[in-house]
């Protein structure tokens, strides 16, 4: 009887425990969940923060490229934790940076969200109007006039409006680039701030669109004073220059542009001399990627972003890459090296928001807004066909001058399209379709052309299915020309040395697509993806509405089902 009632209590003994090890898990388990999902008693999981990263100018093949000599803790750390998109297409023409940010934060398309460039002409007044300018708004932080900018000319919502929306305004969402169009078109029209960098004052600026006087955060950091401080290191290579395996020879100047006041493109550059007190120079730098992320890194600790009982938003664009990119091309060493420290920078955000925000409480997101040509010269160079196209737009107005008698008919051929002048059109009373008709038999004379399309009748131009689509969706009737043009594969219009893009080809159009974080599984896809997927895919694992003109769709493979 002692032994049977001896293994009653032992019974029950392991019962408590058993129920006290269950109690235990439950509790972590519910701890965990708390972490991931940050409103009080609300029963939808989000993240504290979601960050979006667009490497203005990034290569698809960068990720790569350079891929032995990144560290662990930037671009291989978002590879080997994250999950990549391995086959990201931009979904429209042209590719310039005004759209690519515009796209990826609305889901949509210039036919839709009405950016149908970095510049365009209104199509009803024959003005050029920038993409973001808005003269009823004044300058904060600066005396310049370059904060007189604002999202108005945005036709459509963000991702980060619809986060603004879902929590009753709650979430906090700031934009943050040294390019105005950087910062201030992810952001959106609800958010909270812009912030964009004015060479002239060397500050960061907002516009009285989202305030009348900037934080005193933001007097702070720029009483730092820290452009300057970059560029007094001057810019040499982080690891000694043969090793740079992956470019041309340091000096090459067919294919690279040089400072102003240097003798040729090669390290070291004396920026520290070159600057001569304008703090603009260090958009042409690495130090300006490096300079966004503090400034970033300042915006969540100031604002105590990832600190709200909702999701909050931190939209950066480094732009830097871009001007790298432009000025040397692809294959130059010093692109290369701004690749290294912008991932060594990254690796750097990354800690600061483990530490700040907390491993696993927010998701970030990597993508580019266009991608960029090899030189032309180094093409041909290696025997692979390439070239620098002629605009040739004072031919075309000859050529219609000589067959309607009337002085330029043809405003430009900005963004590879023909703009007309409907003022002359309609003064002479000349018919459009002929004009349009008699613009094509032109241009496809041209060896440099791969086609000219009627962009009112792209759905049936005999073009490549995928081709044809996006002259449809780059096609704003108000603010694109009227003929879209798409030179031969390795051909662009810009200048002689460095690169440029807005083309339809694969080194424009082919971008990089990487998540990590809250809410998104280890892996990579293979299936073609779209620039209009990324908000979509965001709006789904936040469980929101998404922007009110996307067309693109969620990703599901990437995402953890929490």
């Amino acid at each position: 009887m002692q032994l049977l009632t001896k293994q009653i209590v032992m019974k029950y003994k392991f019962l408590f425990l058993l129920f006290c090890a269950a109690a235990v898990t439950g509790s972590v388990s519910a701890q965990k969940k708390a972490a991931a999902q940050p409103a009080s008693g609300n029963d939808v999981a989000r993240p504290k923060l979601v960050v979006g990263i667009v490497v203005d100018q990034m290569r698809w093949d960068y990720l790569y490229r350079y891929y032995s000599r990144y560290q662990n803790g930037g671009f291989k750390r978002m590879l080997n934790e994250g999950f990549t998109c391995e086959n990201t297409d931009v979904d429209y023409l042209p590719t310039f940076t005004a759209p690519g940010h515009s796209c990826v934060y609305t889901g949509s398309v210039p036919s839709i969200h009405g950016i149908a460039g970095n510049d365009f002409i209104v199509q009803a007044t024959g003005k050029s109007m920038y993409c973001t300018e808005d003269s009823t708004v004044n300058t904060v932080g600066s005396s310049s006039k370059a904060g007189q900018m604002s999202p108005r000319n945005l036709q459509a919502s963000t991702i980060t409006d619809e986060l603004k929306l879902a929590t009753n305004f709650r979430s906090k969402v700031i934009g943050i680039a040294i390019k105005d169009r950087g910062g201030i078109l992810p952001a959106g029209h609800a958010a909270d701030a812009a912030y964009w960098f004015d060479d002239a004052s060397g500050n960061w600026i907002t516009s009285t669109y989202y305030m009348n006087d900037l934080p005193a955060w933001v007097k702070t950091f720029n009483g730092q004073k820290l452009a300057e401080k970059y560029l007094k290191q001057d810019w040499n290579t982080l690891y000694p220059v043969n090793t740079y395996v992956q470019s041309s020879p340091d000096n090459s100047p067919k294919y690279e542009g040089k400072f102003s006041g240097t003798e040729a493109p090669v390290f070291p550059i004396k920026t520290s001399q070159l600057y001569k007190g304008n703090a603009g120079m260090i958009r042409s730098t690495p130090y300006g990627n490096s300079f966004t992320l503090d400034m970033a890194k300042a915006a969540v600790t100031n604002e105590q972003l990832g600190k709200n009982v909702v999701t909050d938003f931190l939209a950066v664009s480094l732009s830097s890459t871009d001007y790298v990119g432009h000025q040397f091309g692809p294959n130059a060493v010093e692109t290369e090296d701004t690749y290294l420290r912008l991932d060594r920078d990254l690796a750097a955000f990354f800690t600061f928001l483990d530490g700040q925000v907390g491993k696993g409480n927010y998701t970030v997101f990597l993508t580019a807004d266009h991608a960029a040509a090899h030189n032309p010269t180094f093409l041909t160079d290696h025997k692979i066909p390439g070239g620098n196209w002629n605009e040739g737009a004072t031919e075309l107005n000859k050529f219609l001058k000589d067959k309607y008698k009337a002085d330029k008919i043809v405003l430009s051929l900005s963004n590879y399209q023909v703009n007309f002048n409907y003022k002359v059109i309609n003064d002479n009373k000349l018919n459009e379709e002929e004009l349009k008709a008699d613009c094509i038999k032109f241009l496809q004379k041209d060896p440099d052309v791969l086609y000219a399309v009627d962009m009112t009748k792209a759905a049936v131009a005999n073009i490549p299915p995928h081709l044809r689509e996006r002259v449809i969706n780059g096609y704003s009737k108000e603010r694109s020309g009227v003929i879209q043009i798409m030179l031969k594969p390795g051909y662009f219009s810009g200048g002689r040395t460095g690169t440029t893009h807005g083309t339809w080809a694969p080194f424009d159009a082919h971008i990089p697509l990487v998540f990590m974080g809250w809410g998104v599984k280890h892996g990579s896809l293979t299936r073609q993806t779209h620039m209009t997927d990324i908000s979509a895919t965001i709006a789904s694992m936040l469980r929101i509405q998404q922007p009110n003109g996307c067309i693109g769709q969620p990703i599901p493979e990437l995402m953890s089902g929490r």
